[in-house]
Order: structure tokens, then sequence, then C-alpha cells
């Protein structure tokens, strides 16, 4: 079995981040959705993965490579327009050859992983299998209709008057039986070749297609508030390290991991938080549920349920809370309040926050 990733995604929904990362590298406990991803990929035993990249292919190549440092072997796909997801697998058609493979959303966060499902896949082998969430609202999703059987009998995407909450959330599992599909339809009414057409496609011609319904958590990590949860969904599951030096005027609560070369200064860190290699917090009260990113300052700051990415400079923080803080961003100077600010700031910016 292959994989294909798919990250050639525009993320207007995570702007302003998205006008300077693509947002498959939005860090979540340190670490690009896009490595969590990759590394869901490789629990399943597949290390063939083609990545589908559009214009901020430089930036991906960049952080990923050539995949040997997280365990695969990468190859680029490029995307020059989004013309759909069943258009990428056709992009990928050399590279896929005759293998079965898995079509994977490079902003999809499923921490409990995918393994039950690919295993479920390799044994019935259907021509396709995807794999599907309850949702409260399925209108803004492809929608999956059952036979009494389990087998798919209907896809529709974004459904005015759904008949199921059983919605696809961007993992799939192919035959070559895929390719005939997708040579088969047609772009839709946006311009698009879909890959719910393509599914549907192959159940209209007497296709076998599983659904294969994931009860873990899941998000679509496209807009701030989900990054964020996300990201305390993860920390709950990180364990106390310590790879840095910490004063003894300092206070570190349970499951904080401090990385290497990051100096923890007359500050105290409740858990679950994790402060990124050379990292520097002076006089600080921070967590729980906070990301500190590599080479960050914070001095006199209090900050939890944040996210705060490489780079960036943080003082007199006068209570932050729910906040993004883009790489390199620099905020300060004021004495610190007993108010709680929520921000949401892109790469680079400055904020000057009032005493």
């Amino acid at each position: 079995m292959k994989a294909l990733v798919l990250s050639g995604g525009s993320g207007t929904r995570l702007r302003p981040f998205s006008h300077s990362m693509p947002k498959q590298l939005i860090p979540i406990v340190n670490k690009p959705v896009l490595e969590h991803v990759l590394g869901n990929i490789r629990d399943l035993g597949v290390t063939e993965v083609g990545i589908v990249v559009g214009t901020r292919a430089s930036e991906i190549i960049e952080v990923v490579g050539d995949g040997s440092r997280l365990g695969v072997r990468v190859t680029y796909i490029h995307q020059e327009q989004p013309l759909g997801l069943a258009h990428c697998v056709s992009l990928a058609r050399t590279f896929l050859g005759d293998d079965d493979f898995v079509m994977y959303l490079g902003d999809n966060m499923l921490p409990e992983g995918i393994v039950r499902a690919a295993d479920e896949f390799r044994t019935q082998r259907p021509a396709a299998a995807v794999v599907v969430h309850e949702v409260a609202d399925p209108r803004a999703f492809g929608v999956v209709e059952l036979e009494p059987d389990g087998t798919v009998a209907r896809l529709v995407e974004k459904p005015s008057d759904p008949r199921t909450n059983l919605a696809l959330i961007g993992v799939y599992f192919f035959t070559p039986a895929i390719h005939e599909a997708v040579a088969s339809i047609k772009p839709s009414a946006r311009g698009e070749l879909e890959i719910t057409d393509a599914i549907q496609w192959l159940v209209e011609n007497g296709a076998k297609v599983k659904a294969d319904e994931y009860h873990g958590y899941w998000k679509d990590a496209g807009q701030a508030a989900d990054v964020l949860d996300c990201n305390e969904r993860l920390l709950a599951d990180l364990r106390r390290e310590n790879l840095g030096s910490v004063d003894s005027a300092s206070e570190i609560g349970d499951r904080v991991h401090i990385g290497a070369g990051a100096r923890i200064v007359r500050s105290r860190i409740d858990g679950p938080a994790v402060i990124g290699a050379g990292t520097v917090v002076e006089d600080c009260h921070i967590g729980p549920n906070t990301s500190i990113g590599s080479g960050c300052t914070l001095r006199a700051t209090r900050v939890r349920d944040s996210i705060v990415m490489d780079g960036a400079e943080i003082s007199h923080g006068p209570g932050l809370r729910y906040s993004l803080i883009g790489r390199n961003a620099v905020i300060g100077t004021g004495v610190a309040g007993a108010a709680c600010h929520s921000l949401v700031v892109g790469d680079h910016t400055r904020i000057r926050v009032a005493a």
C-alpha cells in the first residue's frame, strides 16, 4: 500500500497565519499538523508517500524533506491549481501505479490513528473504503448513506437535507479501481473533480464500497479554535521530561516537557505544557494547555490555553488565553495586570499591550 497526502489547500479560514505558512505546517504540540499525519501513515506500515503540493510547495518541502527524518520516503506531486481531490488522484497516477493506497487530507488530526480502518480494508479489500464520523451538522460535509450491511449506498456532497449524520472526514482507502472512476467523471458545478463523484461512480457500477466509522477524536485543523482544541487534546497525553535547565526558584508541574537548551527562571509551569528547545522563560506563569515553540523568549508573562510559535517574544503579557502567537511575533511592553486577552497574531506582527 502507498499513501497520497493532499497538502495543496490555501487555508483561508486560518488567516492571517496562512498568508505566511501552509495550514498543514501549523504546529500542534510543537509539531506541524502534516508531521502528525505522516506519523499516522507510518503506523500503517506504509512508507511510500506522495504529497500533493500547490503554491506553497517550497515551504512544505523545506520542513518534510525526503521524509527520512519521519520514517517515510516522499515523492512530491505538484498541482498547479486546486481542481479537486479526484484531480489529485489523476495527477498521482504514475506514482500510485497499480497499488492500493490510502488518501489522507494533510490538515486532519486523528490522534487515535487509523490502523483499525486500514486492517479492515486490507482484510476485506473492497474497491474503496471511506472513513466517516458522526457530526452535529452534516450539511457542510460529504455525507454517506449506508445499506443495512454497512456498504455505501450513496454519497452526497454538502446536502441541504442530509439523511444521515455520517460525514466524510478526509481519509479514504482505494484499490486501483478508483482510477477508472476518476477518468469517468466530469467536473462539478464548481469546476472540480470531486472524489465523492468518483466513489459514487464505483457504487453505481456495482463495485463494493465500505464505510468505517471513526469513534476517536477528530478535527479538521482549519480554524484557530480547532487548532487550540487539538493542542489541548494532544497535550493531555504528554509525559514529564526535562532536557533544559530549571532554577531552584521555579515550580514545574506534572506533564511538562522542557526542550533541550531551554531555561526556566523564577517561573511556574503548570502541566500539561511543552516548552521548546532554546526557549527562555523568566518570571512567568505558563499553562496549562500551552505549547511554547523553540527559540522563544517570555518574560513577566502569564499565558495558558495557547500556542506560541517559534521565535516569538512576549514581555509583560498581562494574561493571554486562547491565543495563537505567530512565528517571530513580538508582544509587549506593559505592566502585568489582571485582565485576560485573546489574540490571533500573525507571523512577524508586533503588538504593544496597554499598561
